[in-house]
């Protein structure tokens, strides 16, 4: 009989097994973090054998890297349209406080094993995380120069990233959700000046 390859009790493949194995995989790492983390734990927590989970990743690393990007991509959304740059901005900052906040603990509590044993570094995990959005923060600033809020000379790709960075500074620092007033501050008296065209 055909017990599917994760075993008699229930037939999951494809990609429901994919995000079955991920989550357990991120679910073990906020748990018990990178250096206790195991192929085998992985495959407990899902229900399913540890050939099954080398049989997507080789490696521990290579599992951890897909559980962290998956958990990240799971929070996005279509780019939320509010009229304004400071709206839509602040938006995305509202989202990203919801969902990956706790990306943030992890990178800062769980971590340090995972960059030595990889070589990598959490700028190089930030870009897999956010493969396939980046678009979102230049929509948003697109639509802001066709509505006449900002300067596209001004619009480097640091400046661009300017309220995002900030804000994962604040996340980082505090470990905790970023409040309002702070994301209200980061775009008023910092980013949206700094944007907008000049003799405004």
């Amino acid at each position: 009989m055909d017990l599917g390859e994760d075993g008699p009790k229930r037939r999951r493949r494809g990609v429901e097994l994919e995000e079955a194995l991920l989550q357990a995989a991120w679910d073990e790492l906020v748990a018990k973090g990178y250096a206790h983390l195991t192929m085998e734990s992985v495959a407990e927590r899902a229900g399913t054998s540890k050939p099954v989970v080398y049989r997507r990743w080789q490696t521990k690393g290579e599992l951890v890297t897909a559980a962290i990007a998956h958990t990240g991509r799971s929070a996005f959304r279509e780019m939320p349209d509010t009229g304004s740059l400071r709206g839509d901005i602040l938006e995305l900052m509202r989202e990203t406080n919801k969902a990956r906040v706790g990306l943030a603990a992890v990178f800062m509590v769980h971590l340090d094993n995972y960059f030595e044993e990889s070589g990598s570094t959490p700028a190089d995990l930030r870009q897999v995380i956010l493969a396939g959005s980046e678009g979102r923060i230049d929509e948003a600033f697109r639509r802001a120069v066709e509505r006449g809020e900002a300067d596209p000379a001004k619009l480097t790709p640091r400046m661009v990233d300017l309220a995002g960075t900030l804000f994962r500074h604040e996340a980082l620092m505090t470990l905790r959700p970023v409040p309002d007033s702070v994301m209200e501050e980061i775009l008023d008296t910092i980013v949206l000046p700094l944007v907008r065209p000049s003799g405004e």
